[in-house]
């Protein structure tokens, strides 16, 4: 196996004058690895097969080695990517000035972790925030590789990784906080002004006054309730414990009560146009979840679409071919632009300024995919937006 300057010359050419001096055996020359724990140096035919013939550059991350004596000997392909320094300039270079490194306070790395002349007991650096010239950051971490315990460092290995995706994960926890601090602003001083003021002057209002203002703050509790279960919801999304608790689901009738449920609120019996399949395979899911996706796609084309809102439900198999249940809900307004489409099930997207958190397709999305279902989006024949999700037919394990 040939590496190039991209991953670094070879590990045993470059570190020879080192292993000579200790077992007075020229190492020939072997591929730049990161060797594993082995209590002989030298063996680098065993680093080959422990690695299974692994190249440095096949590495996600960034790979830098230094020798016994701090020379570089290896900078993969990743590292140069990361750091915008190409590995004919740090090859064979103290690892110091071909990686120089300082913290967020200005002190150099380097000179503060000491890696070959500090205490003995230590084996490596935990992954960190550091610098490079310029400002660029980069996450990094080091292994201390000695041949003994307490012996000298014979390999200093430094993994490197960009701090992109760390950036986004911040944005993203920024945004979430913002949102939530913004949503419940407004419940909450409306709660606290109508209940400081009934307290402050409940003699002076009527019976329909005190009513009107308990009727705002049970609504205005409601929405932050509402928000909090969202963002439970999102919390157990993200960490992949979201429990489905499957039931026997009757999707028609769950269908039925939403839009009897709008009836009542005062919507127009002709807004609504159900269709259901006459026979539907027996269908087991969360029925509490379900309505959480039921209730957010007709809320979605109630308050943001116009004319008719259709539903549909029919049995339909889905990508591996199984028998399921497909739901299709579409409206006739002016749907979703085609650029929005691929944005429409992520965090905060809003597809009008009516209000809202933005959180509620993703958590739909997130529920369906619980239950090992699809959604998609697109555009309903009268032009407006058409959510179809696909559940599969299924049963808990312990009646399968």
């Amino acid at each position: 196996m040939d590496v190039t300057a991209s991953g670094g010359r070879a590990y045993g050419a470059a570190r020879g004058a080192g292993a000579a001096s200790r077992s007075g055996v020229e190492e020939p020359d072997e591929p730049c690895t990161e060797p594993p724990q082995l209590s002989e140096p030298g063996t680098a035919a065993a680093l080959r097969r422990s690695l299974a013939g692994l190249h440095p550059d096949d590495l996600p991350d960034g790979l830098v080695i230094a020798d016994d004596a701090g020379l570089v000997v290896c900078f993969n392909a990743a590292a140069v990517r990361i750091t915008g320094i190409s590995a004919g300039e740090a090859i064979g270079q103290p690892i110091e000035h071909a990686l120089p490194l300082e913290d967020m306070e200005g002190c150099r790395w380097w000179t503060s972790t000491d890696p070959y002349g500090g205490i003995a007991i230590r084996s490596g650096q935990p992954e960190r925030n550091l610098l490079l010239p310029g400002g660029r950051e980069v996450l990094v971490s080091a292994r201390y590789v000695r041949p003994w315990r307490l012996g000298p460092v014979e390999r200093l290995v430094v993994t490197l990784r960009g701090t992109e995706a760390r950036r986004r994960t911040e944005r993203s926890h920024a945004e979430l906080i913002a949102t939530v601090a913004h949503e419940l602003r407004s419940p909450l001083t409306s709660v606290k002004g109508f209940t400081a003021t009934l307290l402050a002057k409940w003699q002076r209002f009527t019976d329909d006054q005190k009513r009107l203002m308990l009727e705002t703050v049970h609504a205005d509790a409601n929405r932050v309730t509402r928000l909090i279960a969202e963002l439970l919801d999102i919390s157990r999304i993200d960490s992949g414990r979201l429990e489905v608790r499957r039931q026997p689901v009757r999707l028609e009738q769950a269908v039925r009560r939403h839009v009897d449920g709008y009836l009542a609120a005062g919507e127009r019996a002709e807004r609504f146009s159900v269709h259901i399949s006459e026979e539907l395979p027996a269908l087991w899911a969360d029925p509490d979840k379900i309505d959480q996706v039921l209730g957010n796609l007709l809320e979605n084309a109630v308050r943001h679409g116009e004319g008719t809102v259709t539903i549909e439900v029919t049995s339909a198999p889905n990508r591996a071919q199984e028998e399921g249940t497909a739901v299709t809900v579409r409206d006739e307004g002016p749907g979703i632009p085609e650029e929005s489409m691929s944005r429409v099930f992520t965090r905060f997207w809003r597809g009008s300024k009516r209000g809202g958190t933005g959180l509620g397709l993703y958590i739909v999305k997130g529920i369906v995919e619980a239950h090992g279902g699809t959604i998609t989006v697109g555009r309903s024949p009268a032009g407006g937006a058409e959510f179809r999700f696909t559940l599969p037919v299924g049963a808990p394990a312990v009646l399968a």
